[in-house]
């Protein structure tokens, strides 16, 4: 079979970017400058740029008449070799467009895809990107194959009764249905990986593209994680221990950007890699500060975790690279807009203590304040509660310890059957002299 998947970058070639604005989109400070950023991600020169407003789209080439002749004069200025739409486009369109322009038409879901083919370094991220890229070529099996002709039917023009189209239209469906078989089995793997992990918790960075996650990461957990000032530097999850100061151990994630109109195919193929945020305890959500678009960034990340399924979790707005603005009134803008955000910068460290702290404080609100009564012998469990909760004191009555704690539902339920009591605090009137304040 031919294959049908670009999984090469559009190393060394020069494109133009065009956008249709329409009346639903929200106004952009620059309305191309994330496409040039996609562009340059996947390794295009970008020698041109055309802009157009318009009540709707063209049912034929989604540009108006005028627009498209502009393109084509500027396409042939540029010596360009593939034009590409800040847009969505129907097989239609894009056909329609590619015979008016005689070059290569991509829009924006095939770039983004082209761009995770690219980056996809572990089995998991291919085999999602490879789904993606099939469910989005699905209906566009017609325009890569018109070089091909339907066989004609009749006396003496009876052929083997199925065309090239339908032959690989059989077969793509089919290697989506394995694919997503694949995903399945790795999905329930990761959900037995996390479930396998409860007894520490866990909290997840998600946030726009480039906003300085991984970055981040790095400066909390020393990770060393691969940090690139590009679009989707980061595909595949990973999770580092962090040590919490005044609290102890948690698992931090690091996540794939999110980007506005991210594909669904996308969005559906990475359920598995998105189950660390989909099962954390909290959930940073990283904004990159110094973004004329911030607003709208913050926004489109809300929007996929929605899509997700995650948005109703506790989360922490987190104001990246505050280093790179020029003065304070742009922090005290988004204060305004989101007084509590946190403002930091990974790079410099600036802020990652008040981060911490209040990392320390949300998870607290979901522990439980309790007594746990034990039998002094009974050590392990002790270690146990040090471990994966917060010691307050311990009081001692006769061959017993009562361990004044605060510690997460999922672990208080590991000490059924190995404590005597668990009942929740009561402080005590007066202090009693055996009490041993830790």
């Amino acid at each position: 079979m031919i294959d049908l998947i670009r999984t090469e970058g559009l190393v060394s070639e020069t494109a133009v970017l065009v956008g249709v604005l329409l009346p639903d989109q929200p106004a952009e400070v620059a309305p191309l400058e994330e496409l040039e950023g996609l562009a340059q991600a996947a390794g295009l020169q970008v020698a041109g740029k055309i802009l157009q407003r318009r009540e709707t789209p063209d049912a034929a080439t989604y540009l108006g008449k005028g627009k498209v002749e502009e393109l084509s004069a500027l396409v042939r200025s540029a010596k360009a070799d593939v034009a590409l739409f800040d847009n969505d486009l129907s097989p239609g369109q894009t056909r329609n467009l590619e015979r008016a322009l005689q070059i290569k038409v991509l829009d924006r879901t095939e770039l983004i895809l082209d761009i995770f083919a690219g980056r996809a370094k572990t089995h998991q991220a291919r085999l999602a990107v490879e789904l993606a890229q099939y469910e989005y070529a699905m209906p566009r099996l017609k325009r890569m194959w018109t070089h091909l002709s339907r066989q004609k039917k009749g006396v003496g023009l009876r052929g083997p009764g199925e065309t090239q189209l339908e032959e690989d239209r059989r077969l793509v469906e089919n290697r989506i249905k394995d694919l997503r078989k694949q995903l399945r089995i790795i999905e329930r793997r990761k959900q037995r990986e996390v479930a396998a992990r409860q007894d520490l918790l866990t909290v997840s960075l998600v946030g726009y593209t480039n906003a300085g996650k991984s970055t981040l990461m790095n400066a909390l957990t020393g990770a060393g994680v691969h940090v690139a000032d590009s679009l989707f530097a980061t595909l595949d999850t990973r999770t580092r221990r962090w040590q919490l100061p005044g609290w102890g151990p948690v698992l931090l994630s690091d996540t794939v950007g999110f980007i506005r109109n991210l594909p669904h195919h996308l969005v559906e193929s990475f359920k598995a890699t998105l189950e660390e945020a989909r099962q954390a305890h909290l959930l940073l959500h990283v904004a990159d500060a110094g973004n004329p678009a911030v607003y709208e960034q913050i926004s489109a990340t809300y929007q996929v975790l929605e899509e997700i399924g995650i948005q109703r979790k506790d989360t922490l707005l987190v104001l990246n690279k505050i280093d790179c603005l020029p003065n304070r009134l742009r922090i005290d803008g988004l204060l305004g807009r989101y007084p509590q955000a946190l403002p930091i910068s990974a790079r410099s460290g600036a802020g990652l203590q008040r981060l911490a702290a209040a990392v320390s404080e949300t998870l607290s609100r979901t522990f439980a304040d309790v007594d746990v009564e034990l039998s002094l012998d009974n050590g392990r469990m002790l270690a146990y509660l040090a471990a994966h909760g917060e010691i307050l004191s311990k009081h001692f009555v006769d061959a017993r310890i009562i361990v004044h704690c605060r510690i997460s539902p999922q672990c208080l339920g590991q000490l059924d059957g190995e404590a005597l009591s668990i009942r929740p605090h009561r402080k005590s009137r007066s202090e009693n002299p055996a009490e041993e304040t830790v």
